[in-house]
């Protein structure tokens, strides 16, 4: 597996958890309000090679208990499922970030018990995914994600970054729909780091409190527990 990136303590990324967060490159999507730009196009120089990166969290036995894998698209590096294992062979939890367009892959990493908190990004309202994410998208794969997660045993979230220009109320009154039986659920707020993919028509503002806690209200017809992030 090919690590571009590092962030060696994070108590935000993994739930409950002191961890450090592993970045890998390429990702299948082109949403322009990515603020991994560099990650998502696959030039990142590898920041590190495994056998290094193993040396490095075994020396972090006892300070950290996570290893948080993010990216671009993790589940694009062929290695993902092993490499998480050899994480967890150490005694540390995994968590996974993936955008939920490899079902299979994700399947996988499940049943292999290499992963043990999934956060699953959903862009938006399913007639909206090819405007939001850049690219054609098939959303089957996502509805195929999203319920092997809400059916499952291994602990998840869902989460869409809000941003002006791609979401209305009434996205999420379908997203609600469409994703009726998740447990959590997070909004969080679009924020222009600087870096972002860019491209496309559509201008990218935050919306404000206001409009976020009204999308929250909205998806917490059909789904218990929904919050805000980055407010």
């Amino acid at each position: 597996m090919k690590i571009n990136g590092i962030q060696k303590l994070t108590l935000l990324d993994f739930p409950q958890h002191v961890a450090c967060t592993v970045f890998s490159a390429g990702c299948d999507l082109r949403c322009p309000f990515c603020h991994n730009a560099g990650l998502v196009r696959g030039g990142a120089p590898e920041a590190m090679t495994e056998e290094e990166f193993f040396a490095f969290l075994k020396k972090r036995t006892g300070t950290l208990d996570g290893v948080a894998f993010t990216g671009g698209e993790p589940l694009i590096q062929e290695g993902f499922v092993e490499f998480a294992l050899r994480v967890r062979e150490l005694g540390f939890a995994v968590k996974l970030d993936t955008n939920g367009t490899f079902p299979d892959r994700l399947r996988r990493a499940i049943d292999a018990g290499a992963v043990d908190y999934v956060a699953m990004d959903v862009k938006n309202s399913p007639g909206k995914y090819a405007l939001t994410c850049g690219v054609k998208v098939d959303v089957a794969r996502v509805s195929e994600s999203a319920a092997m997660l809400i059916s499952g045993d291994t602990d998840y979230e869902f989460r869409t970054t809000v941003v002006h220009g791609f979401h209305e109320a009434h996205d999420f009154e379908l997203i609600g729909e469409w994703m009726s039986g998740a447990k959590r659920y997070f909004l969080q707020q679009f924020r222009d780091s600087g870096q972002l993919l860019g491209g496309g028509p559509v201008k990218m503002t935050p919306p404000s409190r206001e409009e976020m806690e009204c999308f929250a209200d909205i998806l917490r017809r059909t789904i218990p527990t929904v919050e805000l992030r980055g407010v």
